[in-house]
């Protein structure tokens, strides 16, 4: 018999997710995501200005920043801003956030504007980078949503809906959504970014202590879309009386077409 995992979970279980929307007053747009004892608080931000590259481009921009809090883990931590920059793993993580919500919007219908999204752990038991994107996906419609229901843009620029998740090999048993104490005892560890329609947009992964098979590399990932199309459904549930108004300004509008009645839309339902 299998070992039982924390929580009582099975493999191909997720944590206990919450997401709230609108978890800070002041951002544009915010959401807090709880993956068991993970937590992670997300504010979004829209300029109005793009980075240099992308000046009279008609472009936009989104960006991340990623920190800990310093008790968010075990033993204290120093702010990265002490050191005066942040660490090379913030860094790679920041980024991975960045093209991650980058990858499900049209930047044209954007603007030339700067989504900027505050990634901040309020507490670190594995999977961080992950609720953070997913997390991500929630603050940033609720931005735009605002946008868009002002009047600000004329198109709706979400056009793949973004999750992540971790999945690794423990004890020769592929789990999905690893803990901290499963994490450290990982033979296999990978993060996978996807969409709702099943795409991927990014894998991260790494043999941590020995070399992984195709097939042990197909079963992961099988089990992270599996997490994905999970998590997804979250965000819709969180996301549906904004999507609402959303919606109905763009049928009133004509701004946008309806999806393909053939197709999932971009929420992850039926057309």
């Amino acid at each position: 018999m299998s070992k039982t995992r924390p929580h009582g979970r099975a493999d191909d279980e997720l944590r206990p997710v919450e997401i709230a929307i609108g978890a800070m007053k002041f951002a544009d747009g915010s959401a807090q995501i709880d993956g068991g004892d993970t937590r992670v608080l997300i504010g979004a931000t829209i300029e109005n200005r793009v980075p240099p590259f992308l000046i009279n481009s008609g472009k936009g921009w989104a960006t991340a920043e990623y920190a800990m809090l310093p008790r968010a883990t075990s033993s204290r931590s120093q702010r990265e801003v002490s050191r005066g920059r942040p660490s090379g793993r913030s860094s790679e993580i920041q980024r991975l956030i960045g093209r991650s919500v980058r990858a499900g919007l049209d930047l044209k219908a954007l603007g030339e504007r700067t989504l900027i999204l505050d990634c901040d752990v309020l507490q670190a038991d594995g999977g961080t980078r992950t609720a953070a994107v997913t997390g991500a996906y929630v603050a940033a419609v609720q931005a735009l949503a605002g946008i868009l229901l002002a009047g600000d843009i004329s198109r709706w620029p979400v056009v793949r809906q973004i999750a992540a998740v971790s999945v690794g090999i423990v004890d020769g048993r592929p789990l999905l959504d690893l803990e901290a104490s499963e994490d450290q005892r990982a033979y296999v560890d990978m993060n996978v970014v996807g969409t709702s329609q099943g795409e991927i947009v990014e894998v991260q992964g790494t043999g941590e202590r020995r070399s992984f098979t195709r097939s042990e590399h197909d079963r992961l990932l099988d089990l992270a879309l599996e997490g994905i199309a999970e998590l997804v459904r979250r965000q819709n549930e969180i996301l549906a009386p904004l999507m609402a108004e959303v919606e109905a300004v763009l049928a009133k509008s004509d701004r946008q077409p309806a999806p393909p009645k053939d197709e999932k839309d971009l929420w992850g339902r039926p057309g």
